[in-house]
Parts: C-alpha cells; structure tokens; sequence
C-alpha cells in the first residue's frame, strides 16, 4: 500500500508538470516528453480495482424536480441512517442517469422492470402502486423525427400483435403547448401547472378543466377560454397546416418549430401505413416535466353500442416522447443526449385482456406446458416420471402432478383450469401394449400412440403458437 501511495504521489505530481508545461506553452518535442513519463508511470500504477469510476448520486437526488405535479406520487422513504431515498417512479429518468454517468451518446434500447407510484389503486382500472413498464428508448442525435416515427411505429406495432382491440395514438408537442400558452396570455410560472389540467381533458370535461385553471391556479377566464379555442381541436395532417397558417400561433418560434416538426413526422408515419392511427390532439399534455418535444399516448377504443355513437376511450395502455434535456440534468458539464422513447404499462395490458376474456367467457391459459402425464391407476408414479422424462429431452414442454397416486379425474381438471391441450395417459394395459393414450382435453377425444410416436404426435398437435388470448 505504501508503494502504491508513493507511486500515485509521483503520477500527480508528472500530471502537475505537464499542465503547467502547456501553461508555459512549453515547446511541442518537451511536452511530448513529460508525457511519455506520465503515461510509463500509470502504466506502472495499474488499474485501481477497489476505486470506483463514479459517485452514484441517492435516488433522491436523481427523481427531485422531473416530473411536476405528479411528484406527489413518487415514494418517499428514508434508510438506516435518515437519508431521503425514493422508490423508482419509472424507468425514464434513471435511464438517463445512466447515459450521463456512463457518457453515452448513442443507444438503443428496451428495458422490462417495477416502478412505483404512491397512487390510489383500481384494480379493474389497471392501476396499481406496484407494477411493471417495458420501455424502449432511442438515444444520440440523429436527424428530425426519424427515431421519432420509429417509436409509433413500434408502439402501433406493439398494440396489433396483441389483438386488444382498436386503438388511436393521440400526438402532440410541448412546444406548441408552450407557445400556445404563451399567446394565450398564461404567465410563464403557470405553464406546467396549466398543463397539467390541460391533460385532464381525456377524462373530465372542459368545463370542469376551466373551473380548475380557473378557481384553483388564478387563471383569468379570458385566458382559459382562449386556452380552450385550441385544445379542443384534434385531427390529422390537415390540422398541422390549418395552424402553421394560424395569425398567431404561426407568429410564436416555439409553436412554429413544434408544428414543423409534427409535419415532418406525419410524412414518415404515411410512410409507415400508421397514420390513420394517429390523432394531433392539442389536449394532449403528459404532465412530467422533463418532455421537451413531440409527445404521444396511445389509447384503446370501446367499440359503439349503436350505430352512429362515437367511439369512447377506455384509458391509455402506452405513452412516450421527446426529452431532449434529462441527460444534461445529471451530467456535471450539463451536456445533452437528445432523447425520445415510449411506456408500455404491462398491468394494463393484462387487466384490458381479462375484462375481454371475462366478457367472453373465454378461460385464460395461464401455462406453457403442452401435456400432462397422467396415469390412470395406482403405483404408476415411475412410470410418470420416465415418462415426463422423455419428453423434457425431447423439447416438449410437459409437468406431472407431485402426488404419488392422484385421481385421474382431478388430473383431468387440472388440465381444464390451466389451460394445458394435452394428457398423456399411462395405464397397465398401455404398459402392456407399448402405447400411449393421448387426450385433447377441449374434444376429450382419445387415441392410442405407441411410444416412439408420442413426441412427434404432441409435437405436431401444439404446432401452433402460444398465445394467452
């Protein structure tokens, strides 16, 4: 330990004189020198295993000041010692911590994992304090809109392939919010408070948004109306040019820039075939404050009731968008990572899926496994289990009952409750015969395979995927 110390002493004492050499603006060829013996003496020095890289800040620290109003829901904790931490609210924030404490600039990315949120729950809702997001992020400077379309395009790509119903991603962006605002006569330290009421439009009325701008924040009325002239629009490309040619909202940079980019990206989701899925609707906020951009949220459709009846809003499943300026917030030069990236929330996902099936009374398969060996008498046990055996090596996914003699009968209604296709039976007189008797528990209908034959019967009988819906 002492030679090392000595040695480290001697590494910053060569790092001082070669600064000071280039403060002299000392000669090329004499820098150059002390700093080949700077580089001989790290070399000696060797990696430092026990130092870290990098001080991690507390979570605390990291969530303070991201997501507006919605910080009320974080969780608040403290540990041993009385330090202020915090339960991750979502995988956002921490992933940009993670580029500027890493310096990354370049990164795609998809990460599955808890968040927590200090929240009311509703269970038939989808909402819960505990519960999964899956996120896809696209890092690094790239040319306008381009990671942008991408993200709708794997969002509406994500809400197809699990056939929940019909679906419309509504997009907007902060900057048109802000100009907007801004025109409309809102003071500058009201924008995100506004804008979080605004983004209750998809569940309130506008009346009651008004009221609350209006009784709670000290808006003036004339404002909140002016306010509600534009939110209550919503359309397609059409309506991105209506308003590049609005007298004043074409007059505010913010609001210009915002559109123009909005433009640019409905040319690439045309491109994409996705959009006639996406709706440019001026309601939309996303009240964190860390989005600086294009923002977006998708929602599923209720089917009408009668003809004619417009379609209603059952809640939001995903939802994403630009935030050009979180990375800066923790890198000590503020350096920025431009950014943009979408939710999924997987709870959701699955309470939508079991209000479908429960309306259908379709059952939920809740396994994997293709088969069951069963048996149909007593002592059979080892044979079960050599059985199961085969299969497992042969790739098929099969699981036994753990009792040593179980009914055939409750072996039977298991496979029912679990969902699983398939039951091998064992019995004495298959034993005798060298065969197998395979069961389709939805048809009951039951044939004799030789054993050679079972996994190539199984396997061509679950060809299909699997699918839990």
């Amino acid at each position: 330990m002492a030679e090392r110390a000595a040695l480290e002493e001697l590494v910053r004492l060569q790092g001082e004189r070669v600064r000071g050499l280039k403060q002299q603006k000392a000669s090329a060829e004499q820098i150059e020198e002390e700093v080949a013996k700077l580089l001989k003496l790290k070399a000696q020095l060797g990696p430092d295993e026990g130092k870290q890289k990098f001080v991690l800040k507390t979570p605390k620290e990291t969530l303070t000041g991201k997501y507006g109003e919605d910080s009320k829901l974080i969780y608040d904790l403290k540990d041993q010692g009385g330090e202020l931490l915090s339960l991750r609210y979502d995988l956002t924030v921490p992933f940009a911590r993670y580029l500027a404490m890493n310096k990354l600039t370049n990164i795609k990315r998809y990460h599955i994992a808890k968040v927590y949120r200090r929240d009311n729950p509703a269970m038939t809702r989808g909402r819960y304090r505990e519960f999964y997001q899956c996120d896809f992020d696209i890092a690094g400077q790239f040319d306008p809109m381009i990671p942008d379309a991408e993200c709708l395009e794997i969002m509406c790509e994500i809400l197809r392939s699990l056939q929940i119903g019909d679906f419309l991603v509504k997009v907007n962006d902060r900057r048109i919010l802000d100009g907007m605002f801004a025109i409309c006569g809102v003071p500058d330290s009201k924008f995100r408070t506004i804008c979080s009421s605004v983004d209750k439009l998809d569940k309130v009325s506008w009346e009651e948004v008004k009221n609350e701008m209006v009784g709670e924040k000290g808006l003036a009325p004339e404002v909140a109306d002016h306010i509600g002239d534009y939110v209550q629009q919503h359309g397609g490309i059409s309506l991105v040019e209506q308003l590049l040619q609005d007298p004043e909202l074409s007059q505010n940079k913010q609001a210009l820039e915002g559109l123009g980019d909005l433009k640019l990206l409905f040319e690439y989701l045309t491109l994409f075939g996705i959009a006639d899925k996406i709706s440019f609707d001026l309601s939309l906020a996303r009240g964190l404050d860390y989005y600086t951009g294009v923002i977006y949220e998708a929602v599923l459709l209720q089917t009408p009731v009668q003809a004619g009846e417009e379609p209603l809003g059952v809640g939001s499943v995903a939802a994403g968008g630009r935030y050009d300026g979180l990375v800066g917030m923790f890198d000590p030069k503020g350096r920025k990572v431009p950014c943009v990236g979408l939710s999924i929330g997987v709870e959701r996902i699955f309470s939508i899926v079991e209000q479908r099936l429960e309306a259908t009374e379709e059952k939920v398969r809740t396994t994997e496994t293709q088969v069951l060996v069963a048996s149909a008498q007593k002592k059979l046990l080892e044979e079960r289990l050599k059985l199961v055996s085969e299969l497992w090596n042969a790739g098929i996914k099969a699981e036994l009952l753990y009792k040593k003699n179980p009914k055939l009968l409750n072996q039977l209604q298991y496979c029912e409750e679990a969902g699983i296709p398939l039951v091998a039976i064992i019995g004495e007189q298959e034993l005798k015969d060298g065969v197998i008797k395979l069961r389709s528990v939805a048809s009951r209908e039951e044939v004799d395979v030789p054993r050679e034959d079972l996994v190539e019967e199984i396997k061509r009988r679950t060809s299909q995927p699997f699918c839990i819906c």
